[in-house]
């Protein structure tokens, strides 16, 4: 998250920070975000995340539905892959991708 915060000021991007895991995205924000992004929910869990593996979710994930996945994500901001930069229109990187986040920031 600093990598992305540096790099998004450093190239002079205007952005809202929010603090994930004490600041949550809502079900809905994820469905909207999930929309978007057309990637898999899987994408937006923290799969190298300590509370990710204390629930065993690499075995459970694949057999739950996205309903079940968008509430996973919002019951815990822990299990969400961070950062998420979004424009809330046509735009989601899940996790920092200095190759994307300069494609849109041309």
């Amino acid at each position: 998250m600093r990598r992305a915060r540096k790099w998004l000021q450093e190239h002079g991007v205007e952005f809202e920070a929010r603090h994930l895991v004490k600041n949550n995205l809502t079900k809905d924000e994820f469905a909207e975000l999930y929309e978007i992004s057309q990637v898999s929910l899987n994408k937006f869990f923290n799969s190298n995340g300590k509370v990710y593996k204390e629930m065993g979710l690499k075995d459970k994930i694949k057999d739950m539905s996205d309903e079940e996945k968008l509430e996973l994500l919002a019951s815990d901001g822990m299990l969400v892959k961070r950062p998420i930069l979004t424009d809330r229109k046509e735009v989601v990187i899940i996790g920092f991708k200095e190759k994307e986040y300069k494609e849109i920031v041309k």
